[in-house]
């Protein structure tokens, strides 16, 4: 059984983060999608979920390509001193074109465009 640690890793979005970085100093870097799995998989089970949105759950593994795993939720208050996160950002943007398709003999419009990108955020030790 693997041990956890008092600074497990913490999977934040958008919102979640800002309540996260309530106190203290922070270094923020944007990661690929390698760098972010590879992250993950140096923490292994050691993770905590700080946000309860599964479309951003279904971006975690098919676009990092790891397997799918339950990482348990926590409402993060405050990260700890020299505690990791990775940051989920997405942003939405109107779509330039708007196709229309037909699905199942109903029309369907593209209205937007949604992206996504990772950040690894570390807090600063207390001086």
């Amino acid at each position: 059984m693997t041990r956890k640690s008092d600074l497990p890793l913490l999977l934040l979005d958008n919102s979640s983060v800002m309540t996260a970085m309530n106190q203290g100093e922070y270094k923020c870097t944007n990661l690929s999608f390698e760098e972010a799995r590879s992250i993950l998989e140096l923490y292994g089970d050691d993770v905590i979920c700080g946000f309860t949105n599964p479309a951003i759950e279904s971006i975690i593994f098919e676009h990092l390509g790891i397997s799918s795993r339950h990482y348990p939720y926590k409402s993060i208050r405050n990260m700890r001193p020299n505690q990791d996160a990775i940051v989920f950002k997405l942003y939405v943007t109107p779509s330039e074109t708007q196709p229309i398709i037909e699905v199942e003999g109903v029309e369907a419009k593209k209205i937007q465009n949604v992206y996504v990108y990772c950040q690894f955020v570390n807090r600063k030790p207390e001086a």
